[in-house]
């Protein structure tokens, strides 16, 4: 069996141009070329391209990517990685998620903020391991340093401002503006600087790449963990189309 380049791209919530681009730098060639020059993926291309997104999902850079499946040719074994990878991220996105979830219920009613419940999710040293094995250990310990140097205060305000990014994020994708204008691009432009200030990313200090910030945006849509932060797959691919379109105003 084999597919066109526009029902792969659908089917993976990503675009033709990213599935070229992909072809461009060697990391996923169509099984073949067609007539006008149409391109057809197979089977095998496809398992790849699963691979691809689930790596992108995890954070990873493309050049790390194509390192990391030109070291194992067995398809089984590194989805079997890559599953575990991801049910550990599952269980981590749920815990700040219930994190989250309590502080603006008890900051609406009143109640007493304790910082177990807070921050529940957020502690570098849970995956300390993973981390380092992903980005190396100057990344894990840059991260692990900024969380434990900040007071329960400045915790709590992170936390704030990486919802009300969300729920910006959320309220623009459902008022139908376009994602090419002023409050949309305002957004993406705050979204950048949140990036800026997450010590151990591509983005630390000095703010993220053209392509980090284009893979992230890929991501929120291709993952629905992550979509759900923006309402959805609507909502995500709205914040999809506005981060690229900052991308390539300004990156």
């Amino acid at each position: 069996m084999e597919w066109s380049i526009r029902e792969i791209a659908a089917l993976a919530g990503t675009t033709s141009r990213m599935l070229r681009h992909y072809d461009a730098i060697g990391l996923l060639h169509p099984s073949r070329i067609g007539a006008h020059g149409y391109r057809y993926y197979d089977e095998e291309a496809l398992v790849r391209l699963q691979r691809i997104l689930l790596l992108r999902q995890l954070g990873m850079g493309l050049d790390a990517i194509a390192k990391v499946l030109e070291g194992g040719r067995d398809h089984v074994q590194a989805l079997a990685r890559h599953l575990e990878e991801l049910r550990r991220e599952r269980r981590r996105l749920d815990d700040l998620i219930r994190s989250v979830e309590t502080t603006i219920r008890k900051l609406k009613q009143g109640e007493p903020l304790m910082p177990e419940e807070m921050l529940n999710g957020f502690d570098p040293a849970k995956y300390r391991d993973e981390v380092i094995e992903r980005w190396g250990r100057e990344a894990y310990e840059q991260g692990d340093r900024w969380w434990r140097g900040m007071t329960s205060e400045e915790r709590a305000a992170w936390t704030a401002n990486t919802t009300a990014l969300q729920e910006d994020w959320r309220r623009l994708a459902a008022s139908g503006v376009d994602p090419a204008g002023e409050q949309a691009q305002s957004v993406a432009r705050r979204h950048a600087q949140w990036l800026t200030g997450i010590p151990g990313t591509p983005a630390a200090g000095k703010g993220p790449s053209k392509e980090y910030f284009l893979g992230l945006a890929e991501m929120y849509v291709a993952d629905e963990r992550f979509a759900r932060s923006y309402g959805g797959g609507e909502g995500a691919t709205f914040v999809r189309e506005a981060m690229r379109i900052y991308a390539e105003r300004n990156l």
